[in-house]
């Protein structure tokens, strides 16, 4: 047995994993599930940024590989690909020397969406969700244009392999600047519609529901990684939209606000459906499940205006459709045998405080520290109630599957 070149192949499968933007469960598993396959006791520890592999050799000596793990994707289709690689290598159990071909075959398999197709994907996103979030249907052409530069400066930035705290903050500045000038000229009538919007792209939705997922099994550094990474983003967002509100005060003068056009359930589900397939594109997510991704995030909407409409508290109808959108989320990734996360990521995003987290910022700059406590508690106990329903249903589940698979192994 060639423990060397397993040790050295695991290793890399971890990392393409990982920098996919998997969960740090998904990537221990599946390294330990591929070594365990070819009968090696292994010990994996990964973190945001590190992966470790340490295996026992045959003559009883330990062998350890480390990998340094950089900046995350959003590359739902490679935690797919990658994830069919290990339940294929399980199953198949093919030579050692084989699992490097088939690494660099699934590696170069991984499709991406061309950019004029990622920039139709930031301009959907924002232009749904504009429109979602009271805005008319110009205010939700005025984010798609804000949407398409965060696109553009996201981009240079990746070449530039800049870090996210500063990537955030000079993508939200400039879009939230362009949102306002709409505003000015009027051509939006609701700046801050198209600022929501717009400002959607960066929320950190990956990074807070692999946060929740890393605490649910047990990677609680993970976890707490990911979540000061969350909150830093959050940060980012802030300043960067309330330098530019400050800014657009002092060139036009300070931006109006307006009322959020009050619409219609079913007014709602077509800006509802064009936002999360705009954002589906954005996670790469390809095939068939763009459509399933946008249908989850109908259902997501659908179980929290019925809440709302049997007169439960805007919280009991975030708790109850996160846990419906948890739910769709695993009984998707059990019938088409793909990771959860692509569809819980893209249904829970009619539900994200981006809204919440605008207007907090807002009432702070405009110095009404009244309104400023009580969106932002509202805003933290939004965040709190849904990483409540995802931890309740993933760890339901959980349970669940390795209880059956104890009831197998015992038969």
């Amino acid at each position: 047995m060639n423990y060397s070149l397993l040790l050295d192949f695991a290793t890399d499968f971890g990392y393409e994993l990982a920098m996919c933007g998997a969960e740090t469960y998904r990537v221990e598993e599946s390294i330990s599930r591929i070594l365990a396959t070819y009968g090696i006791e292994s010990e994996v520890f990964a973190i945001t940024n590190n992966l470790t592999v340490s295996i026992i050799c045959q003559d009883g000596l330990p062998m350890t590989r480390m990998r340094r793990i950089g900046q995350h994707g959003n590359d739902i289709y490679g935690v797919e690909r990658f994830s069919s690689l290990s339940r294929r290598i399980c199953a198949e159990k093919p030579e050692p020397e084989i699992l490097q071909q088939w690494l660099d075959e699934t590696r170069a398999s991984k499709k991406e969406h061309s950019l004029p197709v990622h920039l139709l994907g930031n301009f959907l996103g924002p232009f749904g969700f504009g429109i979602f979030y009271g805005g008319s249907i110009i205010d939700g052409l005025c984010a798609g244009i804000c949407g398409l530069l965060v696109g553009v400066i996201n981009r240079f930035m990746d070449n530039l392999k800049a870090n996210m705290f500063f990537r955030t903050l000079l993508a939200s500045f400039p879009m939230a600047l362009l949102a306002y000038g709409f505003g000015a000229a009027g051509i939006a009538q609701n700046p801050d519609a198209a600022v929501i919007g717009a400002l959607m792209i960066l929320v950190p939705g990956l990074l807070f529901t692999n946060a929740m997922r890393d605490i649910i099994y047990g990677d609680t550094n993970s976890g707490i990684n990911r979540i000061v990474q969350v909150l830093l983003i959050a940060v980012a967002i802030a300043s960067g939209t309330a330098a530019a509100w400050s800014a657009a005060s002092a060139l036009w003068g300070t931006p109006p606000t307006v009322a959020a056009i009050p619409y219609s359930f079913l007014e709602e589900c077509l800006p509802c459906i064009i936002g999360c397939v705009g954002f589906a594109i954005i996670f790469n997510i390809h095939g068939p499940g763009m459509s399933l991704c946008a249908l989850g995030g109908l259902l997501t909407w659908a179980v929290y205006r019925l809440s709302m409409f049997l007169g439960g508290t805007d919280l009991m109808a975030f708790f109850w459709s996160c846990t419906a959108a948890a739910l769709y989320a695993e009984i998707m990734a059990r019938i088409r045998k793909y990771p959860a996360i692509g569809y819980l990521l893209v249904s829970i995003f009619p539900l994200i405080p981006g809204a919440g987290v605008y207007y907090t910022m807002n009432y702070l700059v405009r110095g009404d520290m009244d309104l400023f406590a009580q969106k932002g508690m509202h805003t933290i106990a939004v965040a709190g109630i849904m990483a409540v329903s995802i931890l309740l249903v993933s760890t339901t589940v959980r349970l669940w599957t390795d209880w059956k698979n104890k009831l197998h192994k015992k038969i």
